[in-house]
This record gives structure tokens, C-alpha cells and sequence, in this order.
């Protein structure tokens, strides 16, 4: 679930073109600590950043 939300959000933003280098670091913030809480795989993890970062 928590992937499929973190997913949504980087979906929406991207829709919106309201990506700015202060949202890319904080959402990789968030994902650092889902995956530290083992709320997201590595490879989701991986993917998510990746995605967020495009």
C-alpha cells in the first residue's frame, strides 16, 4: 500500500508539473525512512526514487 500511495503521489505531481528539487529531496526523504521501516522493498524503493527523480 504504501508503495502504491508513494506512487500515486509522484503520478500527480508529475501531472501537475509541480516537481521542484525541494519536493525530488523530500520525498526521497520519506522513502529513505519506508524503506528503513521495511515499508517498501529495495526494488520498490529503487523504483520510486527513480521515478520521483525523472
Amino acid at each position: 500500500m504504501t508503495y502504491r500511495n508513494c506512487m500515486h503521489l509522484i503520478e500527480i505531481v508529475e501531472k501537475k508539473g509541480t516537481k521542484t528539487p525541494e519536493w525530488i529531496a523530500d520525498m526521497k526523504n520519506k522513502l529513505d525512512i519506508f524503506l528503513l521501516a521495511d515499508r517498501l522493498t529495495k526494488e520498490e524503493y529503487t523504483e520510486l526514487c527513480s521515478r520521483a527523480e525523472k
